[in-house]
């Protein structure tokens, strides 16, 4: 079973991107930053189960350290995430995380001596082709305007941000695994995450607290029960394999968003992203192949 991690990071694709569409559902209606924070607290019941159901691992030095360094992005790029989400079409946004194997190829060489061969050069390629087609309907007013498209939708602007952060997270997550296990490192994590992410849900969404009602719940439960069992088998999959292979393939979620965008939200155009989206599968495909 040597390459089980890719189960573990074909169930973590379909489960985020299954979250980000309920969740992009449910703000339409709501407060960002409560059903952001909603999200999170959803998923903290299964996480606590899963935290019980494992043994205790040995904390190696480093281990909260590690944390540390790692919270406040993790709060900075969630909140990212969550905004991308709101102004900028699913189809559009999503895709712009496909960036991050890019990101990771300086920053796990740096953090974990992961190395890239001309196969991931060509999936680099390949990656920043699909980015480029994906803003292709605007070709027509010159070569710079999908590069310019890009600017201008903030979303898009969110999604790199977080794309970089994500890079950066994702190796010092796998640190934090070699310094304990999966299932505690990812459990114990988020609960932090949501600890710290409660007083600016607070501050930034008050009057919105007073929505808290059934419907508001309702509508942030199946987001948040997904966002835990992509956090779960992220965790399993990283430790198996190498950060930058584990995250190509969990990019899948972009072409499972895709869809999700077309059919759930009628988004336009959705050919042309979908060609941009296939273009960046095959260079992480390729980035995965590497060694």
């Amino acid at each position: 079973m040597e390459n089980i991690w890719i189960l573990y990071a074909l169930v973590c694709a379909f489960s985020l991107a299954t979250s980000d569409a309920l969740t992009k559902k449910a703000l339409k209606i709501y407060n960002e930053y409560l059903i952001a924070w909603l999200r999170l607290v959803f998923s903290l019941p299964v996480l606590l189960i899963a935290l019980i159901l494992v043994p205790t691992p040995e904390i190696k030095d480093g281990f909260f350290h590690i944390i540390l360094v790692s919270l406040p992005l993790e709060i900075i790029a969630l909140i990212l995430y969550i905004k991308a989400l709101k102004i900028s079409p699913l189809s559009v946004t999503l895709p712009f995380l496909s960036l991050t194997p890019i990101f990771l190829i300086l920053i796990s060489y740096v953090l974990i001596g992961e190395k890239v061969s001309f196969i991931g050069a060509s999936g680099i390629i390949l990656i920043v082709t699909g980015s480029y087609v994906l803003n292709i309907s605007q070709f027509k007013k010159g070569i710079f305007e999908p590069f310019l498209a890009i600017v201008r939708e903030k979303g898009s602007v969110y999604m790199i941000l977080v794309a970089l952060i994500y890079s950066i997270t994702a190796s010092l997550g796998k640190l934090g695994i070699e310094r304990s296990s999966p299932i505690f490192f990812g459990s114990i994590y988020f609960l932090l995450i949501v600890i710290v992410f409660t007083p600016i849900t607070y501050f930034k969404g008050k009057e919105s607290l007073s929505e808290l009602n059934r419907e508001v719940l309702k509508s942030a439960l199946l987001p948040g029960i997904f966002y835990a069992l992509m956090i779960i088998s992220h965790f399993i999959a990283l430790s198996l394999t190498k950060v930058a292979y584990m995250i190509s393939v969990k990019r899948l979620s972009l072409l499972i968003g895709v869809f999700y965008g077309y059919y759930l939200f009628k988004e336009a155009k959705i050919g042309e992203k979908f060609i941009g989206s296939v273009l960046m599968l095959t260079g992480f495909v390729l980035i995965v192949l590497s060694k």
